[in-house]
């Protein structure tokens, strides 16, 4: 089979480089146009453009994928399938329908039909979930909601960061494109239409999202912390500055301090923050325009002082 591919960010890319390594020939692959990316904001190819590049392929580059012109370049091209990995535009019809197999697979980072969306590894960390996985689904018009192939599941652990589960879910992914292909190749795939009554959105988090509310329970607190790490950051305020912080874990005490409050703590987290219930113990924090520090180096710098309120009053 020929394979067209659709990716742009990093974690697309070890799909596109198993792909490229596997039986089935990639004829094109298609990336977002160059953006400012890193702290210099220089003009950059996608993560995927880099390894269609170290690859010897060139990378296709669109601000429309569906733009009639650039559609019949592909069509050209007579794909058998078309595989989708965080490609970030939406796909119409004419480029849904356009490889033989007439669909396109897409790796979803949830157990569809829960979490559809754009963020969905940080809100299945945030809503609490035991586990996620990668669901392999059918390119339709609706966000997330074609038919589904096959699920690949995995724990999330309880201190793993949407960084860190990232990392993983690429590499599942991979695998679960991998077996789809291998299947389609073998005969033909089995559909599993989604429950939409199921359904959960996971839609894209904001700077405004990391805020931290200390009126919330810690358990709650420490999983936004979770979820946000590492972009945007959690963040607090203190002095009128923002303070993110990056790690933290709940700690289940008493207390009687009003939320916000700082006060001293032990061993390798040396302060406590009031919160709802409970007390949250900062590990990772990091002031505007410095870089993360463990709290115990924190600490060493301008402290943060026993009885300090973080937060709007």
């Amino acid at each position: 089979m020929k394979l067209l591919f659709f990716g742009t960010p990093a974690f697309a890319v070890p799909t596109l480089e198993r792909l490229l390594a596997g039986p089935h020939p990639v004829v094109a692959v298609v990336t977002q146009p160059d953006r400012p990316r890193g702290r210099g904001r220089r003009l950059s190819p996608s993560p995927v453009a880099e390894a269609a590049g170290r690859a010897g392929l060139p990378a296709w580059r669109s601000e429309r994928a569906g733009d009639p012109a650039f559609v019949e370049r592909l069509r050209a091209l007579e794909p058998d399938l078309g595989i989708v990995v965080a490609f970030g535009q939406f796909l119409p019809k004419p480029l849904r329908e356009l490889p033989r197999a007439g669909f396109l697979l897409n790796a979803h980072a949830s157990l569809l039909p829960r979490h559809r969306g754009a963020a969905p590894i940080a809100h299945a960390i945030l809503a609490g979930d035991a586990e996620t996985g990668i669901s392999v689904m059918r390119v339709e018009r609706e966000m997330d909601a074609g038919a589904v192939a096959l699920v690949r599941r995995t724990p999330i652990g309880p201190d793993e960061t949407t960084g860190a589960l990232e990392e993983r879910l690429a590499q599942l992914a991979a695998d679960a494109i991998e077996e789809a292909v291998a299947r389609q190749a073998a005969g033909g795939l089995t559909w599993r239409e989604q429950d939409p009554s199921q359904a959960t959105l996971a839609p894209k988090l904001t700077a405004d999202d990391a805020r931290l509310d200390w009126r919330g329970p810690a358990a709650a607190l420490a999983r936004k912390v979770r979820a946000m790490a590492p972009r945007p950051g959690a963040w607090t305020t203190w002095e009128g500055e923002r303070l993110r912080i990056l790690h933290a874990r709940a700690v289940a005490a008493p207390g009687a301090d009003p939320p916000g409050t700082v006060r001293p703590g032990d061993g390798d987290a040396p302060l406590r923050i009031a919160t709802g219930a409970g007390w949250l113990a900062p590990l990772v924090l990091q002031r505007a325009g410095g870089r993360p520090l463990d709290a115990a180096a924190f600490q060493r710098g301008r402290a943060l002082p026993d009885g300090a309120r973080l937060g709007d009053p």
